[in-house]
């Protein structure tokens, strides 16, 4: 008996909270990995906003890690999905086997030329705001870069061994390796001030632990895939069938790659041109600043990507099934719950981010600090509702099998209108047009995702309707 087909039977609303509530966490405490580190980095007196500044120069390397992740892991779990729909459950444990090598050698990959330009990639990214912040973020990235081949293989696997039924697995190893996190980070950084390198040291010996336990599984507990070692081969023919369904997910974090490099790009250009932060000893500020923002950016995507790549097992198998009537239901669910956070998360950065500024040491700067920081919370996160809507239709049409429309989409948000406009907005606003480029961003992006979404219901309802006959 397929072990998978309740995807088909139990109601849509009900399998989304099963498949949805350990993702999220899993996402989270991932998330919690680079935020945890800058809140004690912050709140460490001999770090401070040059900490700050120099944990979010190394953030975008780490996205360039986690797009190789998803292109591998999103794709497999699409593939495999859609291979248990149609029962070829042989199919999904070579695709599985090829993923585990595929994402081992690209992890070791990425670490090798991280370290190799190092130093020019964190020019690339903003570093050099003042000598401190660079020989901060070189420490801390120095660090990191051991801990990447754990980090890729340990996040591709996750999705597929959710695929495969086990999420809740997933979000106990996720909370272990960031709960190592939790604990060393406060012991490496007061306790034996070890700075920078203390923050790295926790963050990849919790990812260390997270990728033995990905390991553990896929050699010992698969359930719905039919897997053995004999399934650990390269396999090109499945490659070239499972990493375009993964497509979307990888541009979509390179593309923030590109936004956040032209962010960081114009904050330093047009910082070192403002009244205050043109100063020296405030020059760090704006880049410390828009690290916070995007951290609690990353914790509200993060709810809204585990909602949306919830869906992925369950569109994929009910696809492959034939069950367009499903689909639709549970995309039209998305999009509210989507919503309702999106509505959550306005509230909270519109009325409370003093409250979010002090959790990340704002107390002990100065007040063009603080300030600076509510007018960042409450402009470049004032449209975050639709920027919910849109992550969540990129995604959900990723897993229905349409990874070019989907990658489509994701370029003209971040490369079209992400990096456009935060280059060209400055021009005419200074500093604050860096600031309005991201909800212009997502407003525009807004209106072709409609359309798009519009379309996708269409087309669900008449693929119904031609089943039904």
């Amino acid at each position: 008996m397929n072990s998978s087909i309740f995807l088909e039977r139990e109601p849509v609303s009900k399998l989304l909270v099963k498949y949805s509530v350990p993702l999220i966490i899993s996402l989270l405490v991932a998330a919690l990995y680079n935020i945890v580190d800058q809140i004690f980095i912050a709140n460490a007196p001999y770090l401070g906003s040059n900490g700050n500044a120099a944990n979010n120069v190394v953030f975008p390397l780490t996205v360039i890690a986690l797009a190789f992740t998803l292109l591998i892991g999103d794709g497999v779990c699409a593939f495999v999905s859609m291979s248990l729909g149609s029962r070829q459950t042989r199919q999904a444990g070579d695709a599985v086997g090829s993923a585990a090598l595929l994402s081992s050698t690209t992890g070791i990959i990425i670490a090798i030329v991280y370290w190799i330009f190092r130093e020019e990639l964190l020019t690339l990214f903003g570093g050099r705001v003042n000598d401190e912040t660079f020989r901060l973020a070189v420490e801390y990235f120095s660090w990191i870069i051991p801990g990447i081949p754990f980090y890729v293989f340990g996040q591709a696997m996750n999705p597929i061994i959710s695929a495969d039924g086990s999420p809740n697995y997933v979000m106990f190893s996720t909370l272990m390796g960031a709960g190592i996190n939790i604990v060393l980070d406060p012991v490496f950084i007061f306790g034996f001030h070890w700075g920078m390198t203390g923050a790295a040291l926790a963050t990849i010996l919790g990812q260390i632990f997270t990728a033995m336990m990905s390991l553990r599984y896929i050699s010992s507990k698969m359930k719905a895939v039919e897997f053995s070692r004999d399934n650990l081969r390269y396999n090109v023919k499945l490659m070239r069938r499972y990493l375009p369904l993964g497509l979307c997910s990888f541009i979509s974090q390179v593309s923030i790659v590109i936004s956040v490099a032209a962010v960081n790009m114009m904050i330093r250009k047009y910082g070192a041109l403002d009244e205050i932060f043109g100063r020296p000893e405030f020059s760090q500020i704006p880049m410390a600043v828009i690290g916070i923002v995007m951290k609690f950016f990353q914790i509200v995507i993060s709810v809204c990507v585990g909602l949306s790549a919830s869906c992925t097992p369950i569109t994929g198998y009910n696809i492959g099934a034939g069950r367009p009537d499903r689909v639709r239901r549970l995309f039209t669910l998305l999009l509210a719950c989507e919503a309702v956070l999106g509505v959550f998360a306005f509230v909270v950065v519109e009325f409370f981010p003093m409250y979010i500024a002090e959790l990340f040491g704002a107390s002990g700067e100065s007040v063009h600090y603080m300030n600076f920081t509510v007018k960042c919370f409450r402009v470049y996160l004032c449209l975050i509702v639709f920027a919910c809507i849109n992550k969540a239709a990129f995604i959900f049409i990723q897993a229905m099998g349409r990874p070019w429309l989907s990658a489509g989409l994701s370029v003209i948000r971040e490369v079209v209108f992400g990096a456009g406009l935060t280059v060209i907005m400055p021009m005419f606003m200074g500093l604050d047009g860096v600031l309005w480029s991201m909800p212009a961003s997502d407003g525009l992006t807004f209106i072709a995702s409609a359309v798009v979404i519009a379309v996708i219901y269409r087309q669900l309802r008449t693929y119904e309707n031609s089943a039904v006959m």
